[in-house]
This record gives C-alpha cells, structure tokens and sequence, in this order.
C-alpha cells in the first residue's frame, strides 16, 4: 500500500507506465526528412509496443498527457509542420499513422498463428476455401502454402502507402 504514496489511484499508476513505454519511443527528429522521421518513429512506436504487448489498449483508450506522451505528439506534429503540412493536416496524418501502429501491433500480438505456422494453418483450412466458390482467396491460399507469402506480417508495406498518400496531400 506504500505504492498510494506516490501515485493517486490506480488510473493514475496505469498512466504513469503507459507513459514510460510511451517514453522508449524514438522521438522524430524534426532536422530529418520527414518521411526517414516518420519512419523511423513508427517502426520504433511498433517495437516497442510488440516488447509492451499490454501498452496499445491503454494507450489508443485513455487519455494520456504525460510528459512522454505529450512529447511525442509534439515532435511529431512540428516534424511535420516543418514539412509544409497544415496543422489539420499534420494532425490527420499523425491520427492515421497512429491508427496503422496500433492497430497493426495489436493483430500481430494477437493473431491465432505464428510467422512460421502460416502455411501449415493455409493447408488446414483450405478445405473450406473452395476455388470454384472462393477463387481468389483460394489462390492466395495456395500461394502461401507454397511459401511465396506469410499474408500478415508486413508493417513497412503499409506504413509507405500512408507515406505516400500523405505525400500529395503536402
């Protein structure tokens, strides 16, 4: 109970922790091109959360303003202000990049099937993936029994089509 000395309440203990795994996140630098910065911090924020596998609910399901968190939206929207982005805009593009890192860290942390299970998991259920009923999910199921594809675990690729979309908007 010696812990009630130092924090107010439990709510108040969960936002100091979730505020020092916030804090194990690269900061982006705003010197650095913005999509290397940007880069850069998501590819940190994701690996630091799969080492926090408890972090991402309490992070996109409270309100955090710790010092740690308060520092890392900063840095983000001035990199990308100094990008030429509007404050909306940077703004949008933070709150989607977010979405893709939070919500790409949860499914890999909670995919039924390890990286290297995937295929073997394909072949037992393509039984119920018939071609002349599903064709296309037939062929990508094959494709990842023959080992061409894992179908999950490819955070950069989508991590760039946001990169990109971001970009005409600039």
């Amino acid at each position: 109970m010696s812990l009630y000395n130092h924090v107010t309440n439990k709510d108040d203990l969960i936002d100091g922790i979730v505020d020092m795994a916030i804090g194990e996140i690269d900061l982006p630098d705003v010197e650095q091109e913005w999509k290397e910065a940007m880069r850069r911090r998501a590819n940190s924020a994701h690996e630091v959360l799969l080492s926090h596998t408890w972090a991402t609910i309490p992070i996109v399901s409270r309100v955090n303003i710790g010092p740690a968190m308060l520092s890392y939206v900063d840095r983000t929207l001035g990199c990308l202000r100094r990008a030429g982005f509007s404050i909306e805009t940077a703004d949008h593009a933070r709150n989607v990049m977010g979405s893709h890192i939070y919500g790409f860290t949860l499914q890999k942390l909670n995919f039924p099937f390890d990286h290297d299970e995937y295929s073997e998991a394909a072949t037992a259920y393509l039984s119920l993936i018939p071609g002349e009923k599903y064709p296309h999910l037939n062929e990508l199921s094959h494709y990842v029994i023959d080992g061409h594809y894992d179908g999950v675990y490819d955070f950069g690729f989508g991590f760039e089509l946001i990169l990109e979309g971001l970009e005409r908007l600039r």
